[in-house]
């Protein structure tokens, strides 16, 4: 029989509290990824997780949104690694982020706690290209799962695009139907809840920072309506098509991120001192807008080659490369020109599996020898 922890439930909710005291409430955006680590939030209720004053009370007010937040920032935390997999910047993140645990011990929740606000190292407020897209992910990332509990009728506050109903081309042959995804109140959340702590935040250093915030949020959210596709349905005599029946949808979120990633590749680096609104750092330039689904940054990206703990950079070293690829994951690039290891790995692996009658199933066992290239 285990042996009962000394911390009860009502002592660990106590000491939440008092480590939550200690968070930089200025970095509310950011702390809210931080409720992947809690495996039952619900558990714990809004007071003790890890957000802005802000935050807590939307979620006091709105508790059934606890599993959607938490499914928001997963989605955005698992497509930014998946987006960056193969650079030097990986969008790494604390081991207690990426492997969720469920249980209640003590050394768990307060690195939980720990890490909620230092979640991205380096990237949290350095104003780079890789902020601009973490902010942008993460909260298309809400969007999205607040709209698919919206469209799974999870919620009484919104349910399916009602606003289509009746609609449609007759000359055409189709007509909405079906439950379309409705943005509205998904966006609505997204910006209450996220843009809040910026917006409420004072310091003429932050201004410039807190506006990028701001737009590369925004950026995001444009992201899942810009994507939003029509999928449809044929009815008739034998698959005949004489009448169809269409709604909208959201489209993947891999391809949000695909669509994002892009923008990143793409993002304009603006000027240090706000006026009115984010322009362009180039004076030449400053003519060509900056559009809303556009992602802005203040600095310039280090080169993520070399580990820096302060910043909480990892560096190449140890990464796995491709020898003969020409992209981003190329040993040449990706170990930053200090070569590379080789190593021999062996497989092995069922093989050429047969049914033998009756009834169990043969097979051979087979053996393989890969390379496998680690930067130096």
């Amino acid at each position: 029989m285990e042996k009962e922890s000394p911390f009860g439930l009502s002592h660990i909710c106590v000491l939440l509290t008092a480590l939550m005291a200690i968070l930089p409430l200025s970095q509310g955006n950011w702390m809210w990824l931080g409720v992947t680590s809690f495996g039952v939030p619900e558990k714990l209720g809004c007071t003790n997780l890890p957000l802005s004053f802000h935050q807590k009370e939307m979620c006091r007010k709105k508790p059934y949104l606890l599993s959607s937040i938490r499914e928001g920032a997963r989605l955005g935390i698992h497509e930014c690694r998946n987006q960056f997999k193969h650079e030097r910047w990986n969008c790494s993140v604390s081991p207690t982020i990426s492997s969720a645990s469920s249980s209640f011990s003590l050394s768990f929740i307060t690195s939980s706690l720990a890490s909620a606000h230092t979640i991205f190292g380096y990237e949290l407020s350095s104003g780079t290209k890789e902020t601009a897209f973490i902010s942008a992910v993460t909260a298309a990332g809400l969007v999205h799962s607040v709209t698919r509990a919206c469209s799974a009728g999870n919620m009484t506050e919104c349910s399916c695009d009602t606003s289509l109903q009746n609609g449609g081309s007759a000359s055409e042959g189709w007509h909405w139907g079906g439950c379309s995804d409705d943005l509205q109140y998904g966006m609505w959340f997204s910006r209450k809840f996220l843009d809040a702590p910026y917006k409420n935040s004072s310091g003429r250093d932050s201004d410039v920072l807190n506006a990028m915030h701001l737009h590369n949020n925004e950026a995001g959210r444009q992201a899942v309506t810009k994507l939003m596709t029509v999928d449809c349905r044929c009815h008739g005599v034998s698959g005949s098509c004489a009448v169809k029946t269409c709604w909208k949808s959201m489209s993947s979120f891999e391809k949000i991120g695909n669509f994002l990633k892009n923008k990143y590749e793409n993002s304009i680096q603006i000027a240090d001192r706000l006026k009115r609104k984010v322009r362009r750092r180039e004076k030449n330039d400053r003519k060509i807008p900056i559009y809303k689904g556009d992602l802005v940054y203040t600095n310039k990206s280090p080169n993520y080659c070399v580990e820096d703990p302060k910043l909480g950079i990892s560096g190449t070293h140890g990464r796995e490369c491709n020898r003969t690829s020409e992209g981003s994951d190329s040993c040449n690039l990706l170990c930053c020109g200090r070569g590379y290891n080789t190593h021999v790995v062996r497989h092995v692996e069922r093989c050429e599996c047969k049914f033998v009658w009756c009834c169990y199933v043969r097979c051979r066992r087979c053996e393989s020898m890969t390379d496998v290239h680690t930067c130096k």
